[in-house]
Parts: C-alpha cells; sequence; structure tokens
C-alpha cells in the first residue's frame, strides 16, 4: 500500500512566506550602536528578505556557494538567515569572540565566497583579511555612517534588488541552508552543516510548549549570539510563529539589558548563565536603599527565561524566581541543531516539593522528541588510558534526527567513528 499523503520537502522558504503573510504586522525591533531603536514589520521583513536572495542572485550567487556573516543580533542578520537559502546559498556564521587568525582560518576552509558583515565590525576584518580573501564584502551599515567604496553597501543593494520577481532556487530538503564551526574538539574548529529538513524539525520541536514554547504573542529576547549555534535555533523558531522579536545589537551589558527588558518587556529571553548572573545582581542592587539606579529598571514578571551554553547553577534560577521569573535550562551542542534535553516540569514530578523543583531545575533535563540519549560511565586510569573504577570519561551517545553524520572537511574520517559510535549509543 501507498499513502495517500503529499511529499513536499520541507523549506525555510515556506516559514519565511507564512511570516509574511500571517503576521505582515508583527515586529522586528533592533537596538542599534547609538542604542536607538530601529523597527521593521514582518511584512518589511518578508520583502527585504526576498529582496537580499534577488540581491545574491545578482552578484553571482551559485547553490552551495557559502556567505558569511560577521555581525550582531539584528535584523538584518535576520534576513540573512533567510535570505541566503532562499538564494542556493549556505549561510555561515562567523564568531567574532574567535581570535582574527581563527577567523581567518575558518572562512578559509569553509571556502566563504562572499562576506556580510556589520560595519562596525570592519576593524575585526582588517585583522585577517588577508587569511582569506572573498569575492565580495557587503557592508551592512549598522552604526548608519556611509559604507566606503571599496565595499558593497547592503541597503544600496536590497534597494536596487527586485523582491517580486525573485523565484526561490528549488531545492531537496537535504540541501544545506546554513553552517556553523565548533570549537568543542580535538585540533582545529571543525564545520557543521544544517538543512532544511534539520532546521525545520528542530523549529518544531523546539518550539513545543514543554520547551521554548513560543506563541505569536509572544516577545522574544534573544541575548544568545546569533553567531554561536544560530542562537539556539530562535530565529527560525520565531518566524515560524511570528513572534515579536527584539535585537540587543552590540550592547550586552547588565545596564543595557535591563534599559531594553524595560523598555521592550520581553515574554521569552535566551542567555547564557554568565550574562544573566550580572543582570540579576545589577538589578538586585538596583533595589536597595540609596542605588543610583533605584526604579530605573523593570523585570518583567512571568518572563520565561530559556538558558543554556553551561550548566546553570540552583541559586541563579532561585535568584530569578524570586522576581517572578523561571529559569528554564537546556542542554545541545552544535552538532545537534543544537537543543538535545531541556529541563521541564513533568507530569509525574507534579507534587514535588519547592527544594525539589529548584534541584531538579539545575539539571540538564530530559531528551525532547527525536533525540535518543543514553548516559554510558565509562572508566579510564588517565595515565595509561585504562579503564580505573571511579573516573567518568564523560561519554554520551546520542542519536537522532537531527544529528549530523560528520563535520565538514573531515567527513570521511568522522563520519565513520560517528556511525559506529552512534550504532551503539541507538535505542530499539
Amino acid at each position: 500500500m501507498q499513502t495517500t499523503m503529499m511529499n513536499v520537502p520541507l523549506s525555510l522558504n515556506h516559514l519565511l512566506d507564512r511570516a509574511g503573510m500571517l503576521f505582515r504586522n508583527n515586529e522586528v525591533v533592533s537596538r542599534l550602536p547609538d542604542k536607538s531603536l530601529r523597527r521593521h514589520s514582518y511584512g518589511e521583513f518578508h520583502r527585504r528578505t526576498r529582496a537580499l536572495g534577488s540581491a545574491l542572485q545578482r552578484l553571482g550567487l551559485r547553490k552551495g556557494d557559502r556567505v558569511a556573516t560577521l555581525c550582531w543580533n539584528h535584523h538584518a542578520h535576520l534576513e540573512c538567515y533567510f535570505g541566503i537559502p532562499a538564494a542556493g546559498g549556505v549561510m555561515h556564521t562567523l564568531n567574532l569572540r574567535l581570535a582574527p587568525d581563527e577567523i581567518g582560518w575558518i572562512a578559509n576552509d569553509a571556502g566563504d565566497r562572499f562576506l556580510i558583515i556589520d560595519d562596525v565590525l570592519l576593524p575585526l576584518y582588517e585583522k585577517f583579511k588577508h587569511l582569506h580573501k572573498f569575492d565580495k564584502v557587503i557592508v551592512f551599515p549598522f552604526s548608519g555612517a556611509p559604507v566606503a567604496p571599496a565595499f558593497t553597501d547592503y541597503e544600496a543593494l536590497l534597494a536596487g534588488a527586485d523582491p517580486d520577481g525573485f523565484q526561490y532556487v528549488p531545492h531537496d530538503e537535504d540541501d544545506p541552508v546554513s553552517m556553523c564551526y565548533t570549537s568543542g574538539t580535538t585540533g582545529k574548529p571543525k564545520g557543521v552543516v544544517y538543512s532544511h529538513r534539520s532546521t525545520v524539525l528542530h523549529s518544531l520541536v523546539a518550539g513545543l510548549a514543554d520547551f521554548a514554547a513560543v506563541r505569536s504573542t509572544d516577545v522574544v529576547l534573544p541575548v544568545t549570539p546569533m553567531f554561536h549555534a544560530n542562537s539556539w535555533g530562535m530565529p527560525y523558531i520565531s518566524v515560524m510563529m511570528g513572534a515579536k522579536l527584539v535585537f540587543p545589537g552590540p550592547h550586552l551589558h547588565p545596564d543595557d539589558l535591563l534599559d531594553l527588558m524595560t523598555a521592550e518587556p520581553p515574554t521569552l529571553s535566551l542567555g547564557v548563565p554568565t550574562i544573566w548572573l550580572s543582570l540579576i545582581q545589577t538589578y538586585d542592587a538596583s533595589l536597595k536603599p540609596g542605588s543610583p539606579h533605584a526604579g530605573r529598571w523593570k523585570l518583567p514578571r512571568g518572563m520565561r527565561s530559556f538558558v543554556g551554553g553551561a550548566a546553570v547553577p540552583e541559586s541563579l534560577i532561585r535568584a530569578f524566581d524570586a522576581h517572578g521569573i523561571w529559569i528554564q535550562q537546556g542542554w545541545g551542542m552544535t552538532e545537534t541543531s543544537p537543543i538535545a534535553t531541556v529541563s521541564y516540569q513533568r507530569a509525574e514530578l507534579r507534587d514535588m516539593s519547592a527544594d525539589e523543583k529548584y534541584r531538579r531545575a539545575a539539571l540538564a533535563g530530559s531528551p525532547v522528541p527525536l533525540v535518543d540519549l543514553r548516559a554510558r560511565r565509562r572508566r579510564y586510569q588517565p595515565a595509561l588510558g585504562r579503564p580505573q573504577r571511579g573516573r567518568d570519561s564523560g561519554a554520551r551517545p546520542l542519536h537522532h534526527r537531527r544529528l549530523l553524520r560528520g563535520r565538514l572537511a573531515v567527513r570521511q574520517v568522522h563520519a565513520r567513528r560517528l556511525a559506529a559510535h552512534g550504532r551503539r549509543g541507538q535505542r530499539g
């Protein structure tokens, strides 16, 4: 018997069109270098993203070409998330936190053809440009300053494009859409390449009610960098659901984030424990008598906060809960798209004590759907590399529908190892 269901490839283009049609009046807010706010609607985002795809094709972008981004979190970077794959390219987010030599090596290893970069980051580009020559450097005038003639102006490029006549490049759901390099490996960083299929599946799963629980009425503040594991997939999830996005730009100091939260109160925020710790300490200090910041900030009570990238201490969860904000911890890797486990309150734990609730919230949680995970204890004697009682290697076999088969550039060696490791780690 044959299925009667349509065989339609999963595609980011569908999420883009959905946002432009159903949520065209919902907002995308970006904080600029001068700390002012720029507002776009999803309707404008849809049109500008299609214009970017059209412009890249006019520049000669071919299917599978890599387009690097070196940008902070803002609306133009969001346009790259969808516009580059819409034109058949592969978005490659470069990590601006790395040393210039590392960035140059990664861009060269990936074979990036074009670079889209914030004008405020051009001094960083000057430090690694000798390591890799891009066919075209496209500068987003983030600061509002004129773009030097040596570069291509991002806004002028979009203004001269044809969003109405743009046609999406045909693709299979397994075709690549983006790539990130992970330094969590031996030797040089390795490239991980995501597909339409893996990205859409990750968005559907991570946005479920027990996890990020994103709704079209949400206001999402992604402090997690868009150059780090695609901001944990939140740009894709937010566009899929039509949630309002508030991007912090380069302003990640606690005072700046608290100002932004007060001006544009989020219902969901994403960040790492170190930033959240400094934020809550700054806020609590402002509540003390005599503080110069008394009355300046208001934390949005009821906000959910998705935190990862490092273990979340129980004390941090308690500190935010005292202000009516619940921290939810997730764990994953660049190789897992990245969310693999989330700590959430399961039905059988509904009646737990407050202390037990906090204790469990500080754990890595349970595997999300489509992920099979088995914790396996292997013991090694460090000096000899042989098993030893009481020593844990930390091996965690994973198998799921969004896990990479191998890493770019070293694919053949790692694919064989990972395949063997995956077979051992599969659950029936």
